[in-house]
């Protein structure tokens, strides 16, 4: 019995120190990862096992955008913690999914370092670096008390804007269970946006060659004065009073998409008492704007809005701007536009485009579609043929 007895606490004493020394060698070649990809530079303070739940996690990371010539590093992606997890309800169901929680993530793009283009890559880059820490397919994420931000240090006054207090739930993303719905994955969104509220609904199926879903998203209250300096960099005022939101829905499935964009403004007021050291040129600009906005108003409700519809394929989203123009006047002089959702789109609603019927104000001021353009150059064509044989 002794040999036996010996040889099981060898083998206790070797998964022991496996296990001690395994945090450590994980956390090395991680950082050593980190620190390899090119155009950035990551750090993990330190890693944590929990084998009996199928889980590890990393306590305090960032990673930083480097700047090829100067190797100065920029802020852009940091979080107190994330765990990475098999997710048990999948596997009951008979699918071997992860499960990721972020605490505290925030993440920053910069306009002198993200371009549009580049946020495309940033975005390619993250989901590269998902895959070397978590093997598993993603089948449910959720994100507690995270930050966006946006730094514009190129404009004067700088543009700083934040929203904080983002709360993300996305469940089912790999069609683990629920596989019988059109939609059978379902995220959920808050966040808070300068005194006001932002929330986020989509359901969707993500396995779906062509992107099939369902989106209500709201913005609620947000107050302008708090962005003054957004306002002052990029358009060269400032707002005394006002209060904004916006309200979207869109729906898209087999190619197609429709929905609309609700923008809406109360009690904007952006020339006024607190204008009056500004020099006559600010004042002139603000004046003007503060005029379109009264035209553009609806008394009643003291408010200016417009709802804009959009509709057609995904391989060529086109916005009718003399729609968004009718909408405009339709608020301005005619009607009100309620501050919510219309429940109006779903993915019941979305069919293959019909050809637009033109508004009064397109059939005066619109230029021609493109089978009529067609047809005007083929008649050209033919009489400059005509002319040249006579």
């Amino acid at each position: 019995m002794r040999k036996p007895l010996k040889i099981t606490l060898i083998v206790v004493a070797a998964l022991i120190c496996v296990r001690l020394i395994l945090p450590y060698v994980i956390l090395h070649f991680a950082n050593k990862n980190l620190a390899s990809i090119p155009g950035y530079y990551g750090h993990i303070e330190d890693i944590d096992l929990a084998l009996l739940r199928g889980a590890y996690r990393i306590d305090s990371i960032y990673l930083n955008k480097q700047d090829t010539i100067t190797k100065e590093q920029t802020k852009f992606f940091s979080a107190s913690a994330i765990d990475l997890s098999l997710e048990w309800r999948a596997l009951f169901s008979g699918a071997i999914v992860g499960e990721l929680i972020f605490e505290r993530p925030n993440l920053r793009f910069t306009r002198d370092k993200v371009e549009p283009k580049q946020v495309e890559k940033d975005s390619s880059d993250l989901k590269e670096i998902k895959e070397d820490f978590m093997p598993l397919q993603v089948n449910r994420f959720e994100i507690l008390n995270g930050n966006v931000r946006y730094l514009d240090g190129t404009t004067n006054p700088k543009v700083d804007i934040l929203m904080t207090n983002i709360h993300v739930v996305a469940t089912n993303l790999r069609n683990s269970y629920d596989s019988s719905k059109l939609l059978p994955a379902k995220v959920i969104a808050r966040a808070d946006v300068y005194e006001g509220e932002f929330t986020f609904s989509l359901n969707i199926n993500p396995l779906q060659k062509q992107p099939t879903f369902d989106l209500n998203a709201e913005l609620k209250d947000t107050n302008l004065v708090l962005l003054n300096d957004f306002f002052k960099a990029y358009a060269k005022i400032d707002v005394n009073k006002g209060k904004f939101g916006m309200y979207t829905e869109v729906a898209a499935k087999d190619g197609s998409f429709k929905g609309y964009v609700k923008p809406i403004i109360k009690d904007l007021d952006v020339l006024g008492h607190e204008d009056r050291h500004d020099n006559i040129f600010r004042k002139m600009w603000e004046g003007l704007v503060g005029f379109v906005g009264q035209v553009f108003k609806n008394q009643s409700e003291d408010q200016v809005a417009s709802k804009i519809p959009f509709e057609g394929r995904l391989d060529n989203p086109e916005t009718n701007i003399w729609i968004t123009i009718t909408n405009v006047l339709q608020n301005a002089f005619i009607q009100a536009i309620q501050p919510s959702i219309d429940s109006e789109i779903n993915i019941a609603s979305v069919e293959t485009p019909k050809p637009e019927k033109k508004t009064f104000l397109e059939k005066i001021f619109g230029s021609k579609d493109k089978d009529e353009k067609k047809k005007d150059e083929k008649g050209k064509a033919e009489k400059s043929d005509e002319k040249r044989k006579n």
